[in-house]
């Protein structure tokens, strides 16, 4: 049996491959590096990471570096500063998101940030299991809190 040309067949789409019911044929789509989308960073416990990592936001570039970072007790600030700035740096990511209180260790690496005026990076810090969410450390919180003052909405 030849397969037939692919735009005179009616497909029906799977996750992963495409299937011709009148012919029979399983059609496997070519994996595309040509235009991507950014990819979504982690910092965090490694509670945060491995949930996000299987949400399905892991990525390894062919520079053979990864999109997340997992930061465990014993880690140094300095190594977490140094995967804040890896992945502010890199052309393909978009946003960061990075625990609260691993953005307290870093704190004001993570305010210099904020304050570039051409910063492509989204730095969004997210709640832990280990530690509860502060929103009065939350600096995309407090800069939203300096744009808008609470008797406009009354």
């Amino acid at each position: 049996m030849t397969p037939r040309p692919l735009d005179d067949v009616e497909f029906y789409i799977f996750p992963i491959i495409f299937f011709c019911p009148t012919s029979r044929i399983f059609y496997f789509p070519k994996m595309s590096t040509e235009v991507r989308g950014k990819l979504v960073a982690v910092i965090g416990d490694q509670d945060s990471v491995v949930g996000f990592l299987m949400g399905g936001i892991g990525e390894v570039n062919a520079a053979r570096q990864s999109n997340f970072y997992i930061v465990e007790k014993h880690t140094i600030d300095k190594e977490i500063e140094s995967a804040f700035r890896a992945f502010c740096t890199r052309d393909d990511i978009a946003i960061i998101l990075i625990n609260q209180h691993v953005a307290e260790r870093i704190r004001q690496v993570v305010d210099d940030h904020a304050q570039k005026p051409q910063t492509s990076v989204a730095v969004l810090e997210i709640p832990s299991k280990e530690a509860p969410y502060d929103p009065s450390k939350d600096s995309i919180l407090n800069r939203a809190r300096g744009l808008y003052n609470t008797e406009d909405f009354r």
